[in-house]
């Protein structure tokens, strides 16, 4: 990639001030605003305070196609524990006031460095295509809201609309220098659900006067695995998974209600409703089969839509990327079942979009895990940080190169 040797020192050095200066999603100003700066100095139009703290560049070069690239600001409530010289001890107070360690788990730090870095080169490789390039700097990936608020403060009315788009993501799994594609879905729907079973408390040692929400609650959960082993196809994935039950404060009081978290994720709309109707219909069931006083109360938070790769397009840079960073280092993965707000632009705007992987493991780490069998820190994970060099190089070059196959040429 012409000129990334000469940048490069630079986006490494940019990437260990971001990585120190992480803000929580929705809280993005700092973050927001340094990156504006830098893409008004390299000439892009640009809008803050979209959707909250989101931000559009925009570059227009000519008649051509409108391509999209988007990068995450948000960083985790997490404390770092990577030991690096340039680790973050940023603190914050989470919505619920407590004061949390704020760290970039997620490698949203790299995401933005590669995404400056290939604006700078398409601004150097002006001559060599034609179209506009939209920019999107979105807040607020980790809580799934972000996308939605910039399209609805008019992300694809107030700006040129996109008739295709990119993004990247760095993967905690694949050693730095190779770039991982999946065609068709890549991430998955996701909705939180929260659910209160009634019973009819009282003394322990008179359970025929009661309604026990403890039973109750215990054979609603066993109840909901039907709905994967069950209901849904071998064939279409699905996850329902219970990560939080609460009830009852003694040994010998009965009480009166019980409440669950509930995390449903899936690919297809159809699963993703089927799902929701299931656990609904079983708790119904489940509350009636006790005798409980009353219906349950069940909430649903509709989370991200599945990130779908186009198929197409998958094959199209793929073909590209190859070319740039040599055939070997482009690899098919598998999907995941993790949640990425990215697919919200392509549902919303009925354009094709893809997301690729770039490995963040150093080299030498991932063979010594892969021969001795030890598992690598996972994303989100206290000790999870991509090996910066490396990383910025292939992710700024997929980057660049995807945005050149798209546009238009001269």
């Amino acid at each position: 990639m012409p000129g990334l040797d000469t940048d490069l020192p630079g986006l490494v050095a940019l990437y260990k001030e971001l990585h120190q200066a992480p803000e929580l999603s929705t809280r993005e100003v700092k973050t927001a605003a340094k990156l504006a700066a830098r893409l008004k100095s390299l000439g892009f139009e640009v809008t803050e305070k979209v959707g909250g703290t989101g931000l559009v560049a925009v570059l227009k070069n000519g008649a051509g196609p409108t391509v999209m690239v988007r990068t995450d600001l948000d960083g985790l409530p997490v404390e770092e524990r990577t030991g690096l010289p340039y680790a973050s001890h940023v603190t914050d107070v989470d919505r619920s006031g407590l004061k949390v360690s704020v760290m970039h788990a997620c490698a949203h730090d790299l995401h933005m460095t590669a995404w400056l870095g290939t604006a700078a080169a398409l601004v150097r490789a002006r001559a060599q295509w034609r179209g506009t390039l939209v920019l999107v700097g979105q807040p607020a990936e980790e809580e799934g809201t972000g996308a939605r608020a910039m399209i609805k403060d008019g992300l694809f009315t107030r700006f040129p609309r996109p008739d295709v788009a990119v993004a990247l993501h760095a993967k905690a799994d694949l050693p730095a220098g190779k770039l991982g594609t999946v065609k068709g879905y890549a991430l998955a729907n996701v909705d939180s659900v929260d659910v209160t079973l009634y019973g009819r408390g009282g003394h322990g040692a008179s359970p025929q006067t009661t309604v026990d929400p403890v039973v109750l609650a215990a054979r609603y959960v066993l109840a909901l695995q039907t709905l994967v082993s069950r209901e849904t196809s071998p064939l279409d994935p699905a996850v329902v998974t219970v990560g939080s039950l609460h009830v009852g404060t003694r040994p010998n009081i009965i009480a009166d209600e019980a409440k669950l978290q509930l995390s449903l994720r899936s690919y297809t709309p159809e699963v993703r409703q089927a799902l929701v109707e299931g656990v609904t219909r079983l708790a119904k069931a489940e509350s009636l089969s006790a005798r409980s006083p009353k219906e349950p109360t069940v909430t649903v938070e509709e989370g991200p839509w599945a990130v779908y790769n186009s198929p197409t397009l998958v094959d199209r840079l793929s073909f590209a990327l190859g070319a740039a960073v040599g055939e070997s280092n482009v690899v098919e993965v598998e999907k995941v079942m993790g949640a990425e707000d990215f697919g919200e632009y392509s549902r919303v705007g009925g354009f094709p979009a893809a997301l690729i992987w770039v490995g963040g493991v150093e080299a030498g780490k991932f063979r010594e895990a892969k021969a001795r069998n030890l598992p690598l820190p996972s994303s989100h994970s206290s000790a999870w940080a991509p090996d910066p060099e490396p990383t910025i190089r292939t992710a700024v070059t997929a980057l660049t190169t995807s945005a050149l196959t798209l546009l238009g040429k001269p």
